[in-house]
């Protein structure tokens, strides 16, 4: 598959430059950024929440963990974990566990961690476990411009 086509359609009409980086099959962010040779904390990763509001995507580094009671505080939501069968769903174009952490091209409201704000480059899923997608940071804080920023985790 290598890029969904959501995403895909997300970074032309974003005018994104990309480029995919091919990596052997994964089962976890941490095993991602090993056999992608890229740091770990520049990797970022979606987590999917939701509440009788709707669903919610926490954009972190992959080396970080979403501070799930913080987070609910500071929002006034009661956002719980969703289950990965009910992901096959909401990203119906991607392989199951690999979500792209981009809410906007997929309706769903999306939080970025700040510590990802920062950075050069960033890695993300493109939505299969043999690929991910590099991009500059200005355009990575492009695709989620407009969207929600905090600080919505710590470090693994």
């Amino acid at each position: 598959m290598a890029v969904a086509s959501t995403v895909e359609q997300y970074l032309i009409d974003k005018s994104i430059d990309y480029e995919l980086v091919p990596h052997p099959h994964t089962g976890s962010s941490h095993e991602t950024a090993e056999a992608a040779h890229v740091p770990e904390d520049h990797i970022a990763k979606a987590v999917i929440l939701k509440d009788p509001a709707g669903y919610a995507m926490v954009v972190v580094p992959a080396s970080h963990w979403v501070e799930t009671k913080h987070l609910r505080k500071e929002l006034d939501r009661d956002l719980e974990l969703v289950a990965e069968a009910e992901l096959a769903s909401l990203f119906a174009d991607c392989e199951t566990g690999a979500v792209p952490p981009l809410g906007p091209a997929y309706g769903i409201t999306t939080y970025l961690d700040e510590t990802l704000t920062t950075l050069a480059n960033v890695y993300f899923e493109a939505g299969d476990h043999h690929h991910l997608v590099h991009t500059s940071g200005d355009d990575f804080r492009q695709l989620l411009s407009g969207v929600r920023r905090g600080h919505f985790s710590h470090p693994d």
